[in-house]
């Protein structure tokens, strides 16, 4: 759903960069505009545009974040921590089994 409305955001703005585009270039031609001013407007034009993209950009990532942390999915941190505590783990099961090992063959040597 935000996907869609972010994607129609994203071509409402072409097609008005297009239109806006389109008419500083009339105007530049009937003489309305000097070049200097028409490209100063495609330039602001431009200028508010990528603000505006960007803007969007940090809303969204704001919103996806957001909505990861009401899920209560486990983020990179947790994974990391959650292998950290498994190898730690893995490497006292290893040794308790060497234990076992070890304290059985010296049982079965002894009777």
């Amino acid at each position: 759903m935000i996907l869609n409305s972010l994607k129609n955001a994203m071509f409402a703005a072409l097609g008005a960069q297009e239109m806006v585009m389109e008419l500083i270039e009339k105007l530049t031609q009937k003489g309305q505009l000097s070049e200097a001013q028409g490209l100063n407007l495609v330039r602001d034009w431009t200028d508010k545009l990528n603000k505006t993209g960007t803007d969007i950009s940090l809303s969204l990532a704001e919103i996806v974040h957001k909505t990861l942390e009401k899920m209560l999915l486990p983020t990179k941190e947790d994974i990391d921590l959650l292998n950290e505590k498994v190898n730690t783990l893995s490497v006292r099961v290893n040794d308790l089994e060497e234990i076992i090992k070890h304290t059985t063959v010296k049982d079965t040597t002894e009777a």
